[in-house]
């Protein structure tokens, strides 16, 4: 009796088992996830493109409602217009001070590549002895704090005073406005180090050329390009405004000669080249610090 009830009662287990399996969802086919993937790029890269688009059309809406009840203002189709003209022979030279946009924009350019240029050979070093070496830290700690606030065109008038000369003044401006954030990044990333690092080099007794060379520059190149990138942006802040008081060859002083004639079109299309030429700058060295950026990897 027991031998043939053990089969009906093994029926209800072996149904149990059967129900606490997990059950499986039939996998999705090869090609609707490729599909699912593709749709999700595409989505993504419209996004990309959309956005921005909808933003610049917005602005120029609200562009053109301004341009209703004030005729002085020029209209976007008007602007535009005069845009093509000055684009379309950007490096005429007539004279000294009549030359196309395109001559004034690489005038700055220069003027904020010596500038800031200098302002690399020496911030970066010196940031790099402010983090190493912790009297320097001290020592430097306070003047910097004294001189970071100070606006950069209030350096202006020392500038012309040794100078004499409104250029080397203008690149004076320029370097000790980009100066600050190349010295402050670059004394936080050699500081922040991890001191597993400095412990492994004094047991392998290398020297300071190769702490320097090997740990503290590669652990500390995000921050220093971190404080390039916010450097390149000041400095072509300061450089419009220094050649709108200067003078001479330039973005700026372009832009306070056209408002000088009034010609108001040539004044917004300044804006937007110089907002063009900033964002080309900071785009680059984004792009630069990313390639250098690295994560460490976790055990």
């Amino acid at each position: 009796m027991n031998a043939l009830l053990e089969p009906d009662s093994a029926k209800p287990a072996a149904a149990a088992i059967d129900a606490s399996a997990p059950t499986r969802r039939p996998r999705r086919p090869l090609a609707a996830n490729g599909t699912a993937r593709a749709r999700q790029q595409v989505s993504a890269t419209a996004m990309k493109i959309v956005a921005p688009l909808v933003g610049a059309a917005l602005l120029v809406l609200v562009w053109q409602l301004i341009t209703v009840n004030n005729s002085s203002f020029p209209t976007p189709m008007v602007t535009l217009a005069e845009a093509v003209k000055l684009f379309s022979d950007p490096f005429y030279r007539n004279s000294p001070n009549d030359q196309g946009i395109g001559w004034n924009l690489l005038a700055s350019l220069q003027r904020v590549g010596m500038g800031f240029g200098m302002a690399a050979l020496v911030g970066i070093p010196l940031g790099f002895v402010i983090g190493r070496v912790k009297f320097v830290n001290n020592m430097f700690g306070p003047i910097i704090s004294l001189l970071k606030p100070v606006s950069p065109l209030a350096w202006l008038p020392i500038g012309l005073l040794v100078f004499k000369s409104a250029n080397p003044a203008a690149i004076w401006s320029i370097f000790i406005c980009s100066i600050w954030p190349m010295i402050i990044n670059t004394a936080v990333g050699v500081q922040r180090v991890p001191q597993d690092y400095m412990n492994v080099a004094r047991v392998l007794n290398l020297s300071e050329w190769k702490i320097l060379t090997k740990i503290l520059l590669p652990s500390a190149l995000p921050y220093i390009l971190t404080g390039v990138r916010l450097s390149i942006g000041t400095a072509w802040l300061v450089i419009v405004a220094a050649e709108m008081l200067t003078g001479g060859v330039g973005i700026g002083f372009w832009l306070w000669d056209e408002w000088n004639n009034l010609n108001v079109p040539h004044i917004i299309i300044a804006i937007v080249s110089i907002g063009l030429v900033g964002l080309l700058l900071e785009q680059a060295l984004m792009a630069l610090a990313r390639a250098f950026t690295y994560e460490q990897v976790s055990n």
